[in-house]
């Protein structure tokens, strides 16, 4: 494994955003979804693709939050341009998780 310095992933912005909208994307080589999310007042609504296909049906995305990196250039795929990058976590079977952030926000719940 390669590993980074502190000061690459010092460079790796990560948002929370909430998926708006999710399709199908026949013209992709594996199968994926187009997914649109919104990152607020700051960044807007961004659009990517996501192979997440074996586990996620659209209906059961839209309005989830997700954990991604924003500060990635523009990608080329297929007919879009991907604007960020959904994170999420491998499998041992193949098909990954996405990231989500826990319940309570990004800094996780309160402690009394």
């Amino acid at each position: 494994m390669q590993t980074i310095s502190w000061q690459d992933f010092e460079m790796v912005e990560l948002r929370v955003g909430t998926l708006v909208r999710v399709e199908p994307f026949p013209e992709a080589r594996r199968p994926a979804y187009k997914v649109w999310a919104d990152f607020g007042p700051e960044l807007g609504v961004r659009k990517s693709s996501a192979q997440i296909t074996d586990l996620y049906r659209p209906e059961d995305l839209v309005g989830r939050q997700i954990v991604a990196v924003v500060n990635f250039p523009p990608k080329q795929i297929g007919p879009i341009q991907s604007e960020f990058l959904l994170t999420g976590f491998y499998r041992p079977a193949g098909a990954g998780g996405i990231a989500t952030p826990a319940p309570g926000g990004a800094t996780g719940p309160k402690r009394g």
